[in-house]
């Protein structure tokens, strides 16, 4: 309805229109007048007549006066609307289509300036033109900052289609919605809530790796000196974030500093730990230390148990790095030099002794290596089946999946008389074999999903884990006996020192030592990678239970296919920067291709100029990658980046949901990244 040129909406609408209906009314009701009385019909005919004649004459005399007060209150009010809109102190705008600023109040105004009408909001919040470009649905909202200022942004799309079509076609250009904006300057805000963090109170524990072997190393007239020069650079590097320093022991200190500190030493990536190392008064053996820090975890009791959990990591990965434990996030520094070999056997003897306990008490044992198990975990399973047998315990081997580098392994055990035929079972039988007090022993894998049935772990109350891998993010949890020692070449030498201390009257069947010497010889890649004194003790102590080495190298022999694979792998390597080989493992035709992939990485270390090789293998819908390194480079952090783990010299991971192409490209930018942050 439109009075003049004007058109009529709302309480004023609805007035016009009441007057119409009665009038309408008024006249029904003179017509059933009529059928009641003529003369009183008439008489409401001339008083209707009247009636109407008078506000029509009035219609014609006060029309334009009528008009002129609707467009002058409509413009007073829209001049109160827009003054309010002016005075409002949140930064207020409106915006078409297109991403084009048709109004905004002097709040925005003075944040985007007086030139931003009828320009693009996206050139001046980058954010938002992208936001745009993808049309926004309703509303959202995200940060940004424009001139040094945080803003948090709101947009709201508002529909215009009960708007009159004038007013969209001549004011907002024909467009259907418009869209409003909230720029709220957050700046001080999160200036406050930055420093309340930085103000946040950190726990920290450093140990000094090899206190000991240090220290035997120097002349006994130096070492309070050296140990003085280590304890100085320790202080000194905590210092300068004005933290707390106490020592504990000899070998451990407590350190507690602001937050703000910690984000220091997350971009100087913990320099103390090469400072230490630099300690040299004549000592052969560098000084290494430890670094585990506990954070933003709610209170300074949980930072300092988080604090001890990290440590426990880092020490559990070999030590010479630094940990810490944010909340859930884990992160790592360092750990870019092998693990110092321990010469003394104390941990091992004591580790035998509670496990012997374990087993007097246990009424059957089950042990399970990682899944695709190789000869190293198989192994260590066969000495701790030696072990069992022993205390005249029932024990199993979980084994689900046989690869063709353990088949010739396992037939040695079928094809004994003196091995039961359920030794080996599959993971289905080994829950039903569970019961109160059943004994599990874990080799050669401390992560919880990387075991051969994991479901295992939840049922048997004692769980011992043996494993001479770098402790992951996941570790296997509330083990009742954990032996952990990364500087071990393979889980079988560290059953083979076990089995000395477990028993003086130990004996062990040929056919166990020689599973067990095979383990090692894999591990070490022929007694190339990662052999100590103690793993040649350990070969010696196997070889003299029986081992035979002729009968080893035969069953770790490979047949003409998979040797092809190996060369078909070598051959189409790729070479990033001189000294990285990269490249995929062809699995058809081969029953066990992620063995073959391990063993190809392997060979390519022995290309001259190489440093370190990455090999990809399709297998069950899953991609592996096998990591082999030499001198000083650290494929463990490389493979942890990609959800794996491993060793600093021979690390793993899996990758789903890719194919090999993706997967090949992945590892690819993983390194370069890694090359560029300095990692390797």
């Amino acid at each position: 309805m439109r009075f003049g040129n004007n058109k009529l909406k709302g309480a004023f609408k609805s007035f016009f229109v009441i007057n119409i209906i009665a009038t309408v009314a008024l006249a029904l009701a003179t017509i059933g007048i009529y059928f009641i009385s003529v003369l009183s019909g008439i008489i409401m005919s001339a008083v209707l007549l009247i009636s109407v004649i008078t506000v029509f004459i009035v219609y014609i005399v006060q029309k334009a006066s009528i008009n002129d007060s609707l467009l002058a209150f409509a413009s007073g009010y829209a001049q109160l609307q827009k003054q309010m809109l002016d005075s409002l102190l949140v930064p207020y705008g409106i915006l078409d289509e297109q991403g084009r600023l048709i109004w905004a109040d002097s709040e925005l105004t003075s944040i985007v300036g007086e030139d931003a009408l009828h320009k693009e909001i996206g050139s001046y919040f980058e954010e938002l033109s992208e936001f745009y470009n993808k049309r926004i649905v309703d509303s959202l909202d995200f940060d940004t900052k424009l001139d040094d200022r945080d803003y948090h942004l709101i947009v709201q799309k508002i529909c215009m289609d009960d708007v009159d079509p004038v007013i969209t076609e001549n004011v907002l250009n024909g467009d259907e919605n418009i869209y409003v904006l909230y720029a709220f300057d957050d700046t001080e805000l999160k200036t406050c809530k930055q420093e309340l963090i930085d103000e946040k109170f950190v726990a920290g524990l450093i140990y000094i790796d090899n206190y000991d072997e240090a220290l035997e190393s120097i002349d006994e007239v130096r070492r309070s000196l050296l140990i003085a020069l280590v304890e100085r650079k320790i202080s000194k590097y905590v210092a300068q974030g004005n933290g707390i320093l106490k020592k504990l022991e000899k070998d451990k200190f407590l350190v507690v500093f602001r937050y703000k500190f910690l984000e220091q030493l997350r971009n100087d990536k913990f320099t103390v730990l090469e400072d230490v190392k630099s300690v040299n008064i004549g000592n052969e053996m560098s000084v290494t230390i430890s670094i585990g820090i506990g954070a933003m975890n709610g209170s300074y009791e949980a930072n300092y148990e988080m604090a001890r959990t990290a440590i426990d990591l880092a020490l559990g990965r070999g030590g010479d790095q630094a940990v810490i434990k944010e909340g859930k996030t884990v992160t790592y520094f360092g750990g870019k030099t092998n693990s110092i070999e321990k010469n003394t056997r104390v941990r091992a003897r004591v580790k035998a002794h509670a496990l012997r306990e374990l087993l007097e008490g246990a009424d059957n044992v089950l042990i399970m290596g990682h899944k695709i198990s190789d000869v190293d975990a198989l192994g260590a399973a066969a000495g701790i089946f030696a072990a069992a047998r022993i205390f005249d315990k029932k024990a199993n081997i979980v084994l689900n999946e046989i690869t063709t580098s353990l088949k010739p392994v396992v037939d040695m055990y079928h094809n004994s008389a003196e091995y039961d035929k359920d030794l080996f079972v599959k993971s289905e039988d080994a829950l039903t074999m569970v019961s109160q007090n059943t004994l599990l022993v874990i080799v050669d894998v401390n992560r919880r999903d990387y075991t051969e049935c994991p479901e295992l772990i939840g049922k048997c109350k004692n769980v011992v884990v043996i494993d001479h891998h770098r402790l992951g993010s996941d570790p296997v949890e509330n083990a009742t006996l954990s032996y952990i020692e990364p500087y071990a070449s393979s889980a079988s030498e560290m059953v083979a020192e076990i089995l000395q201390y477990i028993n003086d009257k130990i004996k062990i069947k040929p056919v166990e030592a020689d599973t067990l010497y095979a383990g090692i010889l894999i591990d070490t890649n022929n007694f190339t990678t990662k052999a100590g004194a103690r793993t040649f003790e350990a070969a010696a102590f196997i070889r003299r239970s029986g081992a035979d080495i002729v009968r080893v190298r035969k069953i770790l022999r490979s047949d003409m296919s998979e040797y092809k694979a190996k060369a078909e792998t070598v051959r189409r390597a790729e070479v990033l920067h001189d000294c990285y080989a990269l490249s995929v493992c062809p699995s058809a035709g081969l029953h066990s291709p992620t063995v073959v992939g391990a063993q190809a990485a392997n060979d390519l270390l022995d290309i001259s100029g190489m440093k370190a090789s990455f090999v990809l293998t399709f297998h069950n819908n899953e991609i592996y990658i096998s990591a082999r390194s030499i001198d000083d480079v650290n494929v463990q952090v490389v493979m942890e980046r990609l959800g794996g783990g491993g060793h600093m010299s021979i690390a793993g991971a899996q990758l789903k949901d890719m194919d090999l192409e993706q997967a090949y490209e992945l590892v690819k930018k993983t390194i370069e990244d890694m090359i560029k942050e300095g990692i390797l």
